[in-house]
């Protein structure tokens, strides 16, 4: 039997969290045909996986890569690591539904400005994004979801105020037809605006249209980043009754700190209330994401020209400026929110400093310092925050209720976002976490972090034929050497691709083959109930 491709001499670890075994893989028309031994078969194109680990492709369950594969379309940043499936329209944010200005409303902390030739204006729905991305062409495969503040935009409800009837059945309209066309989700990004507008009840009125949809989850990036955020999430999916994906889990304040396993006991009674709840996590102790995450919600209300007035109000500012040095997220640090991207004039003499350095440079304190550069930079400045640690770190990544997310972006070391700052974690998430966690710290199996990256997720996703190594599956496969596979990606240095992954094929087409990006295109745009 002759095959278009043949993976010979591979340690295999198909996704199921079953112990490896050895075997040869033959692939015929972009799926897995056999897996036996094959040395007397002959096919197109040979790999010689000896000394390998041959898995199915990695699922990264949280990206903002909604819009930047239109500029950097083979996404070197996430298929170098071995990803081959990203989810998008994460945070409440998503490039559909368009809203009555014509145009996708989108945040520049989480899917990065859209392409130079305003694409926006191509596509309306997820539909035409959709067909727009594939037209161009795309090196993996992009999973929808549809964002809460998108609907928001698109009805006009973004105020801090009550959504009104008949802006929530226009949501409500506009969510089952983004569901329709194959989204396989809502997002909330609740500690940001306009999405933390909308009350508790209001979200589950606006998700209760889902729960006749069989596997369609409600996705949060919660309110609170503590129980109380978690405990609003539960509730949420209980009552509108539908499957709950927690977003990018952490513990950030400090007097939360060592907490984990508390935190995560929620996660475990919500299960026996009959919840199916899970949740995604990176393997870094930094975020990343707008410095108006320390402004209140109310002082941000409205439209930006609306936030930058009262920013110019006396009497408004200073209540914004008390609100901002009490803290919104716990107390701050300032001296661990480092300046990572801002359009500002001086952009060059910020980047790389800390609020506090920045604020003793100008003679200021702290809060007036946040701003300034607010204003300054028309409120669009992101930061690395360090603020979690290493052992509640550990024991997110360990958890069986767990799976991973990037929260990055799929981006070019030469494209153009390559002078930004980024958060290593664009390029190292997935390989950080199998050298690091896996080959350096044994805090799971080589099993279990290979489930966790590919059918941990395809079952959330609902995704039958992918995120696993059998007879008949899409053919999105990640070969990587075990003793070198490691992120490179620093702080200081972000745009640097992982090392170890020898081979990438998306859709049964190799896009990495020995360690070198093919320039080939073969992503699609994944549906819901969709293979």
């Amino acid at each position: 039997m002759d095959f278009d491709i043949i993976i010979k001499n591979g340690t295999i670890i198909d996704g199921t969290g079953r112990d490896r075994f050895y075997s040869d893989l033959g692939i015929n028309n972009g799926k897995i045909d056999v897996i036996a031994n094959l040395n007397n078969n002959t096919s197109k194109t040979n790999i010689d996986a000896t000394g390998l680990v041959v898995t199915p492709g990695f699922i990264d369950m949280h990206t903002h890569s909604d819009v930047s594969l239109l500029d950097n379309p083979e996404g070197e940043s996430k298929i170098f690591q071995g990803i081959t499936s990203e989810v998008i329209g994460n945070c409440s944010y998503s490039p559909f539904p368009v809203g009555k200005s014509g145009s996708f409303t989108y945040s520049p902390y989480v899917i990065g400005p859209p392409n130079t030739d305003d694409d926006s204006d191509q596509w309306n729905d997820l539909n035409g994004w959709a067909s727009f991305h594939e037209s161009r062409g795309i090196g993996m495969n992009l999973i929808p979801q549809v964002g809460q503040a998108a609907l928001q935009y698109a009805v006009g409800a973004i105020e801090k105020r009550s959504v009104s009837k008949e802006e929530m059945k226009e949501m409500q309209t506009l969510l089952i037809e983004a569901i329709e066309q194959g989204a396989f989700s809502i997002t909330t990004g609740l500690s940001l605006y306009p999405s933390g507008y909308m009350s508790t009840n209001e979200i589950i009125t606006l998700c209760k249209v889902l729960n006749k949809y069989t596997n369609v989850f409600y996705a949060t990036h919660a309110r609170e980043i503590n129980d109380n955020g978690i405990e609003e999430a539960i509730k949420i999916g209980l009552e509108a009754e539908i499957p709950v994906q927690y977003s990018h889990i952490a513990l950030v304040d400090q007097n939360q700190h060592g907490k984990a396993a508390e935190i995560l006991q929620i996660f475990e009674d919500a299960t026996t209330k009959g919840l199916d709840i899970t949740y995604d996590v990176y393997p870094y102790t930094a975020a990343q994401g707008g410095l108006n995450q320390s402004i209140p919600g109310w002082a941000q209300s409205g439209t930006l020209n609306d936030y930058m007035n009262r920013l110019g109000d006396t009497n408004i500012r200073k209540k914004i400026r008390k609100e901002v040095e009490d803290g919104i997220l716990g107390t701050p640090s300032w001296k661990s929110w480092i300046i990572a991207n801002t359009p500002h004039k001086n952009a060059d003499k910020i980047i790389g400093k800390s609020v506090h350095e920045i604020a003793i440079d100008r003679g200021i304190d702290p809060a007036e310092t946040v701003l300034q550069l607010e204003e300054e930079s028309y409120g669009t400045v992101s930061a690395v925050i360090h603020n979690r640690i290493e052992e509640d770190l550990q024991y997110f990544l360990a958890h069986p209720l767990g799976m991973y997310g990037s929260d990055g972006v799929a981006i070019s070391p030469k494209g153009k976002y390559s002078s930004e700052k980024h958060h290593p974690r664009f390029y190292g998430t997935y390989p950080r976490i199998l050298g690091h966690y896996v080959r350096g710290k044994s805090i799971l199996t080589l099993e279990q972090a290979i489930h966790k990256m590919t059918g941990k997720p395809a079952k959330r996703l609902n995704l039958k034929n992918r995120g696993v190594i059998k007879k008949d599956a899409i053919a999105d496969i990640t070969i990587f050497n075990p003793e070198t596979i490691s992120d490179k990606a620093t702080f200081e240095d972000p745009h640097l691709v992982s090392e170890g992954v020898t081979d990438v094929l998306v859709n049964g087409i190799p896009v990495i083959t020995d360690g070198k990006h093919t320039k080939l295109l073969p992503g699609k745009i994944l549906r819901r109930n969709s293979d």
